[in-house]
């Protein structure tokens, strides 16, 4: 440990910025935290800038020393909700860089462990994303809005770009407060929003959605209800933005 708190932008490349920052101080910092934070500590605390350029060679050096699936790790690592992640994840590019790409099959090491059920979870979770995320047409836009615990936004966009290709969709992330915008027949891109305002559903929407409501209360058997195994398949926290669970 080198005695000191790091503060960086919450990027990927500050978190890289910040590995590269380690090796400047011969060892890990006490601890990492996104600019803004109250300090709530005694250590000095320092402020990590975000060097596209020195992230990129940070990048490239632990491609080559520790191999592409310790690099792919870290990156997935970075949308995970795995508390204390930056740390977590800076001690498996070290040991990644110790003694190279077989670090990741090392599954019980304690360094090891906590990244892959990290990265499971947030495997499972934008899996189940698939399957669930609601739209809505709002305002001539296919509009969904998500509320997962993981950043899962980038791992699920690539689906939906590929099969409405030819659709204006939105789809927005207010707990991580990032956004992802596809206009018609074109290329698409994020952004950032603490919140997005969003026009009110129209009639013919509205038809839809009471229609989807009614289809889904019609289809069930009421016999074999079962709400206790529903909620093991479909947990009540992905419920809040599907249609046949509102009104």
């Amino acid at each position: 440990m080198n005695g000191s708190i790091y503060r960086y932008d919450g990027t990927l490349e500050g978190l890289l910025c910040c590995l590269a920052e380690c090796w400047r101080d011969k060892g890990l910092p006490v601890g990492i935290e996104e600019l803004g934070a109250e300090q709530e500590t005694l250590y000095p605390v320092k402020e990590i800038e975000t060097d596209p350029a020195l992230a990129r060679r940070a990048a490239a050096y632990l491609r080559r020393k520790a191999g592409g699936e310790v690099w792919e790790w870290v990156r997935l690592g970075s949308l995970t909700c795995l508390e204390g992640k930056e740390l977590a994840l800076l001690r498996l590019a070290l040991l990644g860089i110790q003694h190279g790409a077989g670090v990741v099959k090392w599954i019980t090491h304690p360094v090891v462990h906590p990244v892959d059920k990290a990265l499971r979870f947030l495997e499972n979770e934008a899996h189940t994303y698939l399957e669930v995320l609601r739209f809505a047409e709002l305002g001539g836009v296919l509009t969904a809005t998500i509320t997962p615990k993981n950043n899962v936004l980038p791992l699920v966009v690539g689906h939906f770009a590929d099969r409405l290709n030819g659709e204006a969709f939105a789809i927005f992330d207010p707990g991580h407060r990032i956004g992802y915008y596809h206009p018609a027949g074109e290329r698409g891109g994020f952004f950032q929003a603490d919140s997005l305002e969003l026009p009110e559903a129209g009639a013919g929407e509205a038809a839809y959605q009471a229609l989807w409501r009614k289809y889904y209360e019609r289809a069930a058997v009421e016999g074999r209800l079962n709400p206790k195994l529903q909620r093991t398949h479909l947990p009540l926290r992905y419920r809040g933005n599907m249609t046949e669970f509102q009104g």
